[in-house]
């Protein structure tokens, strides 16, 4: 089962921003028009509860987000004006993340067609991310005593600082980040454990930390997997810089597919970054690992 935030506008963007709020959009369209999720269904997700948002974040920063009452400060930070379509698309993300990893649990393989807002801290947003969804899914279903471990594997190549900071001192949540060594954020925040990566990594030791990372999540042993993908790896990538093919991304995504698939781990993707010019490149690469989750697990 995939999940897509609802059939809300684009962004309201001002001219020239930097963020591609369209890729979402397009991201939906090619993956119905592919019939991608024809055999285990593409469905709106869920908005997120008050009582999901607050196992995450300080009960004032989420009134402050709902009730437009963010300050300037608040919102440069977060780097996405205001809007209603805005309070509306980060609830659904943050309830598709945790309906995905639901049915992950009982079927082995889910996601969302997007996800990934790893800078959301507790009481504050950052990097175009409002509300923090794999931390939320992750402690919702601790609380709910639907799983004992969790392993976030953030392979955005941006380093998850608000994951890292929300989960710190979690031990039944292991956070495992491999990212650009001098990308955003400059002030990081130690994960449970970091692989910080040079410029021009590329394919093949890219994938040789990626098998130190996977080496990580089994000794660790959780009952589900929080996979946050990201294509910002890609060469082509305007924010990435570590120079992987789109052959190397999916030779990341089908290991970590066929680590969790071999175990009997339960996965769910969440699709983070992705900063192509044009566009349609990051949806490319979104759309394969999907196929790559199809491929190994046979849906």
């Amino acid at each position: 089962m995939a999940f897509y935030a609802p059939e809300t506008p684009d962004l309201p963007l001002p001219p020239g921003h930097r963020f591609p709020a369209v890729k979402y959009r397009l991201l939906r369209e090619r993956a119905v028009r592919d019939g991608l999720f024809r055999a285990t269904g593409l469905r709106s997700s869920p908005s997120a509860t008050l009582a999901e948002l607050t196992r995450a974040h300080d009960p004032g920063y989420v009134h402050a987000v709902m009730s437009g009452g963010l300050c300037e400060e608040a919102i440069r930070r977060i780097g996405i004006p205001w809007s209603e379509v805005l309070v509306a698309r980060s609830l659904a993300t943050v309830g598709g993340s945790l309906a995905a990893a639901r049915d992950a649990l009982q079927h082995g393989i889910a996601g969302q067609l997007a996800g990934g807002t790893h800078h959301a801290h507790r009481d504050f947003g950052s990097g175009f991310c409002v509300f923090n969804d794999l931390a939320v899914a992750a402690l919702t279903l601790l609380d709910e005593g639907a799983v004992r471990r969790v392993t976030i594997l953030d392979c955005d190549v941006h380093q998850g600082d608000g994951t890292a900071a929300i989960l710190a001192g979690v031990a039944t949540v292991q956070t495992i980040s491999l990212h650009g060594a001098k990308n955003f954020p400059f002030r990081k925040v130690a994960s449970g454990v970091d692989i910080a990566l040079a410029d021009e990594t590329g394919d093949v030791a890219y994938i040789e930390e990626l098998e130190t990372a996977l080496d990580k999540v089994a000794q660790f042993s959780p009952d589900l997997l929080l996979y946050l993908s990201g294509a910002d790896a890609l060469a082509a990538d305007r924010l990435g810089r570590l120079s992987l093919s789109a052959a190397g991304l999916r030779a990341r995504d089908e290991a970590v597919f066929r680590f969790a698939h071999a175990r009997g781990l339960p996965v769910s993707i969440a699709i983070g970054g992705g900063y192509a010019e044009p566009i349609s490149i990051t949806v490319d690469a979104y759309l394969e690992t999907f196929r790559a989750a199809r491929a190994v697990y046979g849906f």
